[in-house]
């Protein structure tokens, strides 16, 4: 069987294929006219691939034709090289057209015979090449400025202008190139080669020097980090872009092949990769092929309100006819548009309307002058076993349910009432069905009711897996609000039965967005219990964590001094400092048969709290340094205790009455560790 290697091996890595097919006097390196088309042009190149190991074919004029021996054949024989059958067809035609008897077991009877001058030609040899610069005259620098493009910049992107250029010809003749006033020379300048631009003559384009493949004219001038860069169809594009504020590179013409690695590199630089062509016929094909051949670089392509004549169609023509920076922006952000517009309708209904702000989200829980529970949001209450967290929330749910104008025991908290009769849901993950019951009917009787209303509903979920148990809620919370015009609150009586660890971050962070998004769907308040002993200020576990951060108020309830009374401390509130919120007290009463509220505790196991607790921030803060300024501690505390920065300079200044800080001595400017 035929094998490409050894075809490769036998035609000198494929330069003697492309010597019986093209018959035309070519040389390795030296440009001709391809011979598959009627090329105005001498455009193409035979040139070693060391990379592929290969000699290819270049066509500068028509990207279709480049490629390596095979491919040439295979354009040539009508046949797709990307095909297995073909290939193999190819593989054929090469070994008869140029008798290579691979497959045959005697000698060729026909051998071809190589041409050995040609191939001694050295295929990248660069021609030697002289200039003579000039200062730019005040018709060349008005050319440029036409574009708007400054000396500054032309200085930037070493552009020069050429006064005399001397060089050979592909037939080894030396000529020379004078500039003048009705054809310009310029240069773009390179340690290793010149680029020449006449932008007059017929012939614009002449190089000096060894260009290479992987020609980029601006790439060292652009920034390490940058929001857009724009590949242009040539250099003139690139300075007019830069003098207008934007970055720009771009290779040797629009229809050469994009070297990959320099957009992979861009992609950590840039956010936007952005095609920028002509929009002639030759530029929108080539921007088009090169946007799918770089789609996963995530290549984007901006086409210009132009309409591709000679006269208008790049983005130097664009700024020429008097567009500014500003209407290129405009463009840019329209593709933005164009590109993200599902986004962008979807966030549409969600931008704040100042011509119509939303509604005060109604207050459902509060205490005293401080909120706790509101229309679209969570609540959260913790605390250890057998402190009364359940009777707590039914205390709470009773509020929610009580006859109007009557008056209940909630415990401490105010729970305004439910006067259009909204739904009020208790789903609970830990108890028994017997339990639940029980619970409920001691709910009843605070609520001083003697009889369930139709709008509160109870759910015993012991019995359904921890994934059943979401979907239960958020279909039931669903039904139900249709049916009673609304839910007036919620709660969920263990959400940590909701996941199979609290300390799965996955989890957690969706069943609370999830609830989150509930909440304000319905707009009402979702109260959540948390079966976890809180440590300081923080809830454990990241279930913890994500209620910390997402609920409006944290309640924790321990066992006073007294172990036969629980005590309510906010951790966190929204509106306020946690510290304002009175220490409630709560304990069961035989007699009643019921948890009764019995007060708050005095100010001065408020102000106690307040020093125990900010002694305990105090302390978490200067374990990390020694010295602190005012404003960073302002920002530990906001980040610690969760409070907005009012909150957290008040405590600033009770922490230093209490001296838990003091002022440096050495230096007024800094904070250390006070008396504690």
């Amino acid at each position: 069987m035929l094998r490409k290697e050894e075809i490769l091996e036998k035609t000198s890595n494929g330069l003697n294929v492309f010597r019986h097919y093209i018959p035309c006097q070519w040389r390795v390196g030296r440009n001709f006219f391809n011979p598959l088309y009627e090329d105005k042009k001498a455009s193409c190149n035979i040139y070693f691939d060391r990379k592929a190991s290969t000699y290819k074919l270049k066509d500068f004029g028509n990207d279709e034709y480049s490629g390596d021996c095979f491919y040439f054949v295979s354009k040539l024989k009508g046949l797709n090289c990307n095909n297995a059958s073909d290939f193999v067809e190819i593989l054929k035609i090469i070994n008869q057209d140029l008798s290579l008897g691979l497959l045959e077991n005697v000698e060729r009877s026909v051998p071809f015979i190589p041409e050995p001058p040609i191939s001694a030609i050295p295929e990248n040899k660069s021609k030697p090449y002289s200039f003579m610069e000039q200062k730019f005259t005040r018709n060349e620098l008005k050319y440029w400025q036409q574009y708007g493009i400054t000396t500054e910049m032309l200085k930037a992107y070493k552009v020069c202008s050429i006064k005399e250029f001397k060089s050979e010809n592909n037939e080894g003749k030396s000529y020379s190139i004078v500039s003048s006033a009705l054809e310009p020379t310029f240069g773009y300048k390179s340690k290793r080669y010149i680029k020449l631009y006449r932008p007059f003559s017929k012939m614009r384009f002449l190089y000096g020097g060894d260009i290479g493949e992987k020609y980029c004219f601006g790439l060292e001038q652009l920034p390490a980090k940058g929001d857009t860069v724009f590949i242009t169809g040539g250099e003139k594009d690139v300075l007019s872009l830069a003098s207008h504020g934007f970055h720009a590179i771009c290779f040797n013409s629009e229809t050469v092949s994009v070297p990959t690695e320099i957009i992979h590199k861009l992609t950590f630089r840039f956010k936007h990769i952005v095609l920028l062509y002509d929009m002639d016929k030759t530029g929108l094909e080539s921007s088009a092929k090169h946007e799918k051949q770089l789609s996963e670089h995530g290549i984007k392509r901006l086409l210009l309100p132009l309409p591709g004549t000679k006269e208008e169609k790049d983005i130097s023509d664009y700024f020429r006819l008097e567009n500014v920076r500003e209407s290129f922006l405009k463009l840019f952000l329209d593709l933005l548009d164009t590109l993200y517009s599902d986004t962008m309708t979807m966030l549409r209904s969600c931008e704040i309307d100042f011509n119509n702000p939303p509604e005060k989200a109604q207050e459902i829980i509060s205490a005293g002058d401080v909120p706790l529970g509101t229309q679209g949001n969570i609540l959260c209450i913790t605390g250890g076993e057998g402190t009364g967290k359940s009777n707590y929330v039914a205390a709470l749910v009773a509020g929610s349910i009580r006859p109007e104008n009557s008056q209940v025991d909630t415990l401490g908290i105010n729970v305004y009432p439910n006067t259009q009769n909204k739904a009020v849901l208790l789903y609970d993950t830990e108890q028994s069905e017997v339990q639940l019951f029980k619970n409920v009917s001691n709910l009843l009787k605070r609520a001083k009711r003697s009889d369930k209303p139709d709008e509160f509903k109870a759910f015993c979920l012991t019995g359904m897996s921890r994934k059943e148990r979401l979907q239960a809620i958020v279909q039931s919370m669903d039904k139900f609000h249709y049916q009673y015009g609304g839910i007036r609150l919620v709660v969920i009586d263990g959400i940590a039965d909701l996941v199979h660890s609290a300390n799965d971050e996955v989890e957690s962070l969706r069943i609370v967005d999830e609830l989150y998004r509930l909440a304000g769907i319905y707009q009402t308040c979702i109260i959540c219990v948390l079966h976890y002993v809180p440590n300081g200020l923080k809830l454990r576990g990241h279930l913890g964590s994500e209620l910390q951060r997402k609920a409006a108020a944290i309640l924790s309830i321990e066992l006073d001094g007294d172990a036969t009374i629980s005590v309510v401390k906010a951790l966190k509130v929204r509106e306020g400092s946690p510290l304002d919120v009175p220490l409630m007290l709560f304990s069961w009463d035989k007699e009643a048969g019921m948890h009764l509220y019995r007060g708050e505790k005095p100010r001065e196991e408020k102000e106690k709290r307040k020093e125990k607790e900010l002694v305990s921030v105090a302390r978490e803060v200067f374990d990390q340094q020694t010295y602190i300024t005012y404003i960073d501690l302002c920002e530990q505390i906001q980040q610690i205790m969760d409070v907005k920065e009012r909150t957290a300079k008040s405590y600033i200044r009770f922490m230093r009455e209490k001296e838990i800080i003091i002022k440096d001595p050495s230096n007024q400017s800094y904070f250390i560790k006070g008396h504690i």
